[in-house]
């Protein structure tokens, strides 16, 4: 079937009659079957956006203002998808404030997309720490304007992630109209895994990205400081050249306030968000960017998705996709998940209990 057929006019058609609006009432509230639009031969040109935001940490309320007025400039640009970044409503730190940033999976973050979504015809996504069944995860949420919703629990924290979310379990395969979809967040895109499970099963991904880099006290002249930059951004396009599909990435950008580790937590992290939303095609070419230094702001452009996706690149037979990640952020990373894990069990479910912030004494000196 020719592919130019399938045309803004067409798409905006669709959106009328329901069918790209979501589901039947019969698919749920989480919409986990799988619901197709197009035929397997087709080639869909879509609008999309990535949204770029400078959170205020753990400031839910504010936060939800942001994203709220860059989802409606993203919408006044006529996009169809919108993809906010990594926890949106909060950022990520070491700090008490993200405690307090911690909402109910169907609260006000959800509603406010499942609101926008519903008053614009559009699809919106983005990932916030979300508490279900008393425990805390990393849910990214896909909203259909009929306001139903399917979702992925990032699968690893990353560092101090782990004082306050536990890991998923679910593959990141979204079941979407426009067929399977990839849900992909912050450090899920440099491991090899990621790749591997979504491989020949998505069309396209949904990515989003809280990326701090570096301590701003920090030696001005490590290479560390480059070699993290360049490792966000090679991220999306390596692996859309990896699936062979378009990527679509949102992140923050702006500085931050926090603290060093549940051990530490008089040595202040201060430091800031490194940016790079994008949004790529199926062959990694950038399309549309906003470097750190930009700040807040929308990113817009057409991408086609392809029902028989063609990698260009192998994903690499090695846990990072990246050709060196640093020995001691591997050695920091696995340490973690002990360290804040003790943290989890021990400050972040007892203040889903009782509100209250409990102080943490590290095992070695209690």
């Amino acid at each position: 079937m020719s592919t130019s057929g399938f045309n803004r006019r067409k798409f905006n058609k669709l959106l009328a009659t329901g069918l790209l609006a979501g589901w039947s009432p019969a698919y749920g509230k989480t919409g986990t079957q799988k619901q197709e639009t197009f035929s397997d031969e087709e080639t869909v040109r879509l609008q999309v956006a990535a949204i770029q935001m400078v959170a205020k940490m753990g400031d839910v309320s504010a936060n939800l203002k942001q994203a709220e007025h860059l989802i409606k400039q993203a919408i006044a640009e006529g996009t169809q998808w919108i993809i906010l970044p990594e926890m949106f409503t909060s950022a990520a730190a070491f700090h008490d404030d993200i405690l307090k940033a911690i909402q109910p999976l169907e609260g006000a973050p959800l509603q406010l997309l499942i609101k926008l979504a519903h008053e614009s015809q559009v699809v919106i996504g983005g990932s916030f720490l979300a508490e279900s069944k008393k425990q805390v995860f990393n849910t990214f949420v896909l909203v259909f304007p009929d306001g139903t919703y399917v979702h992925h629990n990032k699968d690893l924290p990353t560092y101090w992630e782990n004082c306050y979310y536990q890991g998923g379990s679910d593959d990141g395969v979204l079941n979407t109209p426009l067929g399977p979809v990839g849900s992909v967040l912050c450090w899920e895109l440099i491991r090899s895994q990621t790749a591997r499970r979504l491989l020949n099963k998505v069309r396209m991904i949904v990515s989003s990205s809280c990326w701090w880099t570096l301590p701003d006290d920090a030696n001005p002249d490590s290479p560390r400081w480059a070699s993290n930059l360049k490792m966000l951004q090679n991220a999306p396009p390596q692996l859309a050249k990896m699936l062979g599909v378009p990527v679509i990435h949102g992140s923050h950008a702006g500085s931050f306030n926090g603290y060093f580790s549940p051990e530490l937590p008089d040595i202040s992290y201060d430091s800031s968000y490194l940016g790079e939303s994008m949004i790529v095609d199926a062959k990694g070419k950038v399309l549309a960017k906003l470097s750190q230094d930009s700040g807040e702001g929308v990113i817009s452009a057409e991408i086609e998705i392809n029902s028989d996706p063609v990698p260009s690149t192998p994903i690499p037979d090695r846990y990072w996709m990246p050709d060196e990640m640093p020995e001691e952020w591997n050695d920091a990373f696995n340490r973690w998940f002990e360290r804040g894990g003790d943290y989890y069990e021990l400050v972040t479910k007892a203040y889903l209990e009782t509100g209250i912030i409990n102080e943490y004494t590290p095992e070695y000196l209690r």
